[in-house]
């Protein structure tokens, strides 16, 4: 097994590296250097710059779009794009339903789907959890009776991420309550901006952003056409997505990068004639953090070799999410400790009274508090890590 980069794939970081230098707007980049969070406008902007390289769907084939890169250069692409603090671009069309489409849907919704999703010209959402459906998704409630031609939808979404932001939304609910509760499951894609009954309420985050959302359907009326995939067959594609999300949600290019904000916190934070960064204690935190972070990224590089072989991420994706959110939480947390009271700024202080590149550590601290739920709770993987990669063979 190949756990190294070959020449090639370093000559194509070093390509990215050069080009996203480049093609970032001076206003932005400068955003992007402060640590600042993206405005929807900057986000759509960035968008658009990808789509016209061809870079905007790393994981999507040439013939839909993509740019056909393998596992590894799509890796290096989103590791580059960490370290330079682009704008993040929404996962859920180009990075869900997108691919979904591309397994799954008829002729008819590739034609008319795939292109706009590409250009940025509809922006999705994700309509999963529900109230009393987090991490055991199964028991979702949201209703889809056939009336004529269309389904008809009756519940509740929530922790929609930004869909006051969606033109489209693609939707888990129940179709038949016989049977297991997994085979009653449907996949469906709604217009939001034009079915009557879909209401969106945007709610605070513990890190003072809009991020979240209920999502409600009354009456709300959506094509049989829009069923992605046979009646009932929801939960095979809901359980394929969840896979590559929790993959991603690992985040190791995002926990090195806070690494590095700390060391530069701490080289900034004075501590009588020195600094916090000479202080051996602090150190050894840092030492600690960057061994294990190192270890997470060898573990990772495991899974893009498997990817290579054409292994699907399994059970082992589940471990590199629950490492992987823990290190998001404690590199965010050594982040605050180095900052000491300036910790207690917040995105409404003064811009004077923090530098620009502590501004936004304290909500992305807040922010991340639910990395280890997201994506099914961390408690969940652990279920999944010993039915599927512990037991014992015959038990």
């Amino acid at each position: 097994m190949e756990l190294s980069y070959t020449a090639a794939e370093i000559g194509f970081r070093e390509e990215v590296r050069t080009w996203l230098a480049e093609a970032m707007p001076a206003e932005m980049k400068k955003r992007a250097e402060d640590g600042a969070n993206f405005e929807q406008s900057e986000v759509m902007e960035w968008h658009k710059i990808l789509y016209k390289k061809g870079w905007v769907a790393p994981n999507w084939p040439e013939e839909v779009g993509g740019p056909g890169w393998d596992v590894a250069r799509r890796s290096i692409f989103q590791e580059e794009c960490v370290r330079a603090n682009t704008p993040g671009l929404s996962p859920f069309g180009l990075g869900m339903v997108g691919p979904l489409l591309i397994q799954y849907g008829s002729d008819e919704q590739k034609n008319r789907f795939l292109p706009k999703i590409l250009a940025g010209e509809e922006v999705w959402c994700q309509g999963y959890s529900e109230p009393n459906a987090g991490s055991d998704l199964a028991n979702l409630q949201l209703r889809a009776d056939k009336d004529g031609d269309d389904y008809i939808l009756n519940g509740q979404k929530t922790w929609t991420t930004y869909a006051q932001y969606a033109d489209w939304i693609f939707v888990l609910c129940r179709t038949s309550g016989e049977g297991k509760k997994q085979e009653g499951i449907t996949f469906l894609l709604a217009d939001m901006n034009s079915t009557e009954g879909i209401e969106v309420k945007p709610f605070l985050t513990t890190g003072g952003t809009l991020a979240f959302s209920e999502t409600w359907f009354k009456d709300a009326r959506v094509p049989q056409a829009n069923r992605v995939g046979p009646e009932g067959g929801g939960w095979s594609m809901a359980k394929a997505l969840l896979g590559h999300e929790r993959t991603g949600i690992g985040g190791i290019a995002e926990s090195s990068r806070a690494l590095t904000q700390a060391k530069q916190i701490a080289q900034r934070t004075p501590i009588g004639n020195s600094t916090l960064f000479e202080d051996s204690n602090f150190r050894q935190r840092i030492a600690r953090k960057e061994m294990r972070l190192r270890s997470i990224e060898i573990m990772q590089l495991r899974q893009l070799s498997a990817a290579q072989l054409g292994h699907a991420p399994g059970a082992e994706s589940s471990v590199l999410k629950i490492v992987g959110t823990e290190m998001q939480q404690e590199t965010m947390e050594l982040c605050m400790d180095a900052m000491g009271h300036n910790a207690m700024g917040w995105l409404d202080s003064p811009q004077e009274a923090l530098p620009s590149y502590q501004q936004a550590i304290a909500s992305q601290f807040n922010y991340l508090r639910a990395a280890t739920i997201y994506g099914g709770s961390n408690e969940i993987q652990k279920n999944i890590i010993a039915k599927q990669m512990l037991r014992m063979p015959g038990a």
